[in-house]
């Protein structure tokens, strides 16, 4: 099989398999301590966690504290629902829907538009009472880099906070400066249930979920295994960075000229060279994958795969529903390999062509 769907989750780094079996059981046995315990297991579960939480703080801004979670979506819920309930959320049309059905169910929100380029730009107003305002660095289902250094400054300006859900950015670019910031580990190579909300310094948030108050902000006792597999990833994205970006941009080229009969989805320069949304007017996107069912990709974000609901995304950059029903995503990045990309092409196209297109 060809992996190709990387904005929905990403292969396990080996570095990062190898610093969980450590926790999971550990020499003789002995790994398996509860991280709040005070006996010595306990405390060896407890510094495994302080070193990740200090690797994963190596790739967020200076000046904040690094808050683990169960993944992104609990992060971006304790960031909109535990930064007050008085006042408007502004947050951009194409957020994933963890953002966007937060802020409605907090109400008060108040949603931004973006171009059919698929940014969302600050020549918008944003109500006179926001209190928090959401844009995502970069976008899962089309791979746009949004301004989020200008709607920082735009934040500040209207005495707001300004939340990035930078899943899709984190371990690939620098994450920009922000008052809250969530991620999600296995979207960098990194084990799933676990992720984390950064937090600039004197911002306080209330609790969402309460009882032992073991992050702080959020009760549940830590799971040193998943925290050390994420701290690894972490240290690997730091190290590789580099490396994995001349890596994605060759293959970025070269899918370029694999699929150019196709119309790609949003912009081509303002965007993650690891994601290409594309469409064939007329295509049967279900009848393609069954064709391809060899090659892993998707027909969208992942979150609503099996819905049946057209992407958001897309709608929101003025594609047609059938235009919209007619793409694909693809997603590549450090463990695909350029002849991958060439068969799995092949048999996209060869389907698409069967089908008369």
């Amino acid at each position: 099989m060809i992996y190709l769907d990387y904005q929905a989750t990403t292969p396990l780094a080996p570095e990062s398999r190898d610093a969980m079996l450590r926790w999971l059981d550990g020499p003789e046995g002995t790994g398996f301590g509860n991280p709040h315990s005070p006996h010595r297991m306990g405390r060896q579960a407890a510094a495994a966690i302080e070193l990740a939480r200090d690797r994963v703080a190596a790739l967020f801004p200076a000046g904040g504290q690094v808050i683990f979670t169960s993944g992104a979506t609990e992060a971006l819920n304790l960031a909109i629902r535990g930064s007050g309930t008085k006042g408007s959320v502004s947050v951009s049309a194409i957020e994933h829907a963890a953002v966007l059905d937060t802020a409605k169910a907090v109400g008060g929100a108040h949603i931004l538009n973006v171009s059919k380029e698929g940014q969302c730009n600050t020549a918008q107003d944003v109500p006179a009472d926001v209190r928090l305002i959401a844009v995502m660095q970069v976008n899962n289902e089309i791979g746009t880099i949004q301004p989020t250094i200008d709607w920082h400054r735009k934040a500040k300006e209207n005495n707001a906070l300004f939340l990035i859900d930078a899943v899709q950015a984190y371990g690939k670019m620098e994450v920009t400066g922000a008052d809250m910031i969530a991620i999600s580990a296995h979207k960098f190579h990194g084990p799933k249930g676990i992720g984390a909300l950064w937090i600039r310094d004197g911002i306080e948030l209330e609790p969402q979920v309460t009882g032992g108050l073991q992050e702080g902000v959020r009760s549940g006792t830590l799971s040193p295994a998943l925290i050390a597999g994420m701290g690894a990833a972490a240290h690997l994205a730091k190290e590789v960075r580099s490396e994995d970006a001349a890596h994605t941009e060759d293959l970025w080229n070269r899918a370029r000229e694999l699929f150019s009969g196709w119309e790609l989805n949003g912009s081509a320069d303002a965007r993650w060279h690891g994601n290409l949304n594309i469409r064939r007017d007329g295509l049967d996107v279900n009848r393609l994958m069954s064709d391809c069912r060899n090659v892993m990709f998707s027909a969208g974000s992942a979150c609503a795969s099996g819905s049946g609901r057209t992407s958001h995304v897309l709608e929101a950059i003025g594609l047609s529903k059938a235009q919209a029903k007619s793409s694909i995503r693809l997603g590549f990045g450090r463990y695909t390999r350029l002849a991958d990309l060439d068969k799995a092409a092949g048999a996209i196209n060869q389907a698409a062509k069967d089908q008369g297109l």
